[in-house]
């Protein structure tokens, strides 16, 4: 917020100037008009936002070019006024902003001043049959590039806005209008509604920005004003973009800035026009041991942006399709990784693959997640505070461990192994995808697989994370995770060595589950080199038997790995070694009654012969 704003009125002799501002002084039209104003300012208490406002008068017979130029560059707004009952002064306007005299400030102007121009018509009373606001704008300013729907702010009310909002066209570079940032749309949606929540919404938006609804005759006469000056305003009686953008043109010209920037700012705009950080990223509290996820609202929001863009109705989005979602956003955010990270069909994403990829996000960056849902517009056309609202943060995992299973619906499996064991080969046979090339991707940051598995029939979701055991050897490691997959290759058992060492340093005396996997399993076995045998280092450390995997083998071979991993990730506390302690303490507990039972026994039978003697 600007902390005040100054005006600066340019035109021909004549045209009305001075009287625009001491009419507003005074609040009525002055019988005697001096050749120029002294600059007047307008209190911080009189305007709704609280901002000084500075008023300045030019006349170029009283001033130089260069004075010219000076006022150019401290002003925020320039307002040029022309007669509409003379010709001349709209054929001269540009004169005064890029004319010859004054091109070198006019440059500064448009190229990088943070004020805006807009042409203002004097004495529409004397053209008739033109409504107030709604005179055509000249033909000759229409021709500058950077000409923007800017606001006049010539009034109490319009002055502390920080600068003319302006409607910037589509794909303007540094520019997220409303149009683009936000709705869903209506089933056979158009370019030309506001992506639905205009045409669906309008009422309710109205409460939703003001506070209180549109009366329905009051709707019913802006759909009327709307019909009588936008040729397609209203379709099937409902607004559509270009109704809703002359009708912020109309308030604009009109005076009324503060009902735009209302507007504007419930959708999360700020004086710059973009979309502000507070509204992108609401505040979210995850405590350390938590994650997060998408709640039942939220899945339901990203399935319904999904079913609006799926035009072809085959229940997957094209290329074209996936674009046309990301339209709303400044650049595309998801990357060319999303094929290797979720289930694709031929180059289209289906809906499965789609809500996968939204669980990755939510899981692993939820600021990231946030802000995707913000560009959709998810808390105005769900009507909450915030997108946080579409956000479940689970409880601590301590906690999980401490009650024996867990509540989350994502889990995270760390896959772990020297390189070469075949661990992209692994993440990718989870997605269902073909064998490729088998050779892994030679990138330093994880990478990251995510799928459905069925544990106990409830569905999760599980996040395998491809690491190498070398990273994890390194200084200030990040083992986190629910499960962990240790993975050697069976045809070279001296890649075990590795996932031992983290298996020590990291797992040994921690509550994560962790589960080894031989890969490559189809290939003839190698020769066991000294030390501990994989099946032996599992049996000393109470963990399960190696799992065997293998690309080329039973796909219920390698789905059954996943669900095992799921299973142990869901219920930590089976996974482990209490297994074979609650075990040992049965048996010993077993033995400890069975000798009481014989003690019992063995007495009753004394005291028998006893009394028979």
């Amino acid at each position: 917020m600007k902390r005040d704003v100054r005006i600066l009125l340019l035109g021909e002799a004549q045209v009305g100037k001075t009287s625009l501002i001491l009419s507003l002084v005074g609040e009525e039209f002055p019988a005697e008009v001096p050749p120029r104003a002294e600059e007047i300012t307008i209190p911080a208490d009189v305007t709704p936002e609280k901002v000084p406002t500075h008023i300045v008068d030019y006349s170029e017979a009283e001033q130089t070019a260069e004075e010219l130029r000076a006022e150019i560059l401290k002003a925020n707004v320039v307002c040029v006024v022309y007669d509409v009952s003379e010709e001349a002064t709209i054929e001269k306007s540009p004169h005064h902003l890029g004319g010859q005299q004054v091109r070198p400030a006019a440059r500064e102007l448009n190229g990088g001043c943070a004020a805006h121009h807009e042409p203002v018509p004097r004495d529409r009373d004397l053209r008739g049959g033109t409504p107030v606001g709604l005179s055509p704008r000249p033909p000759v300013l229409c021709q500058e590039p950077e000409e923007h729907l800017g606001a006049v702010l010539l009034c109490t009310e319009g002055g502390a806005a920080p600068h003319g909002p302006a409607l910037r066209p589509r794909g303007q570079a540094g520019a997220a209008p409303i149009p683009r940032g936000h709705g869903l749309g209506c089933p056979g949606d158009t370019e030309q509604s506001l992506r639905g929540w205009l045409m669906a919404t309008f009422p309710r938006g109205q409460k939703s920005c003001f506070g209180h609804p549109l009366a329905p005759q009051a709707l019913e006469d802006v759909k009327m004003v709307v019909r009588k000056n936008v040729a397609g305003g209203v379709r099937d009686n409902r607004l559509t973009l270009d109704g809703f953008l002359f009708l912020n043109m109309l308030f604009i010209q009109r005076g009324r800035h503060e009902t735009t920037w209302t507007i504007l700012r419930r959708f999360g705009y700020g004086d710059t026009l973009e979309l502000t950080p507070d509204y992108l990223v609401p505040p979210l509290h995850v405590p350390p041991g938590c994650s997060t996820e998408l709640n039942h609202f939220g899945y339901q929001f990203v399935q319904r942006v999904f079913e609006k863009h799926d035009r072809d109705r085959d229940g997957s989005l094209s290329p074209a399709e996936l674009e046309s979602l990301f339209s709303v956003f400044p650049a595309a955010p998801w990357g060319p990784r999303l094929p290797r990270e979720v289930c694709t069909e031929a180059g289209r994403l289906s809906l499965h693959g789609y809500l996968c990829q939204w669980t990755l996000v939510t899981y692993l960056d939820v600021r990231r997640c946030l802000e995707h849902l913000g560009y959709l517009g998810y808390p105005t056309l769900c009507e909450q505070d915030s997108q946080a609202h579409a956000i479940t943060v689970t409880r601590e995992k301590r906690l999980d461990q401490e009650k024996g299973q867990t509540q989350r619906n994502v889990l995270l499996c760390k896959v772990v192994g020297a390189r070469g064991v075949g661990k992209s080969a692994f993440l990718q046979a989870f997605l269902g995808c073909g064998l490729g090339d088998g050779r892994e991707l030679a990138e330093e940051r994880p990478i990251y697989a995510i799928n459905t598995v069925q544990v106990n029939g409830q569905e999760k979701y599980l996040i395998l994370c491809e690491v190498s055991a070398d990273s994890l050897l390194a200084p200030a490691p990040d083992a986190a995770c629910d499960v962990a997959c240790l993975m050697f290759d069976s045809s070279d058992p001296g890649s075990f060595a590795l996932c031992a060492r983290v298996y020590k340093r990291h797992y040994m005396d921690g509550q994560t589950p962790c589960l080894i996997v031989s890969s490559k399993a189809d290939l003839p076995a190698g020769s066991t080199p000294p030390g501990l045998a994989p099946a032996e280092f599992c049996r000393r450390h109470r963990l399960p038997a190696p799992a065997a995997f293998s690309r080329v083998g039973p796909a219920g071979l390698s789905a059954a790995v996943f669900t095992r991993l799921a299973t142990m990730a869901a219920f930590p506390h089976l996974a482990h070694g209490e297994l074979h302690a609650t075990s040992f303490w049965l048996r010993v507990t077993l033995g400890a009654v069975g000798f009481a039972v014989t003690a019992v026994l063995s007495i009753s039978l004394y005291r028998a012969l006893v009394k028979s003697r």
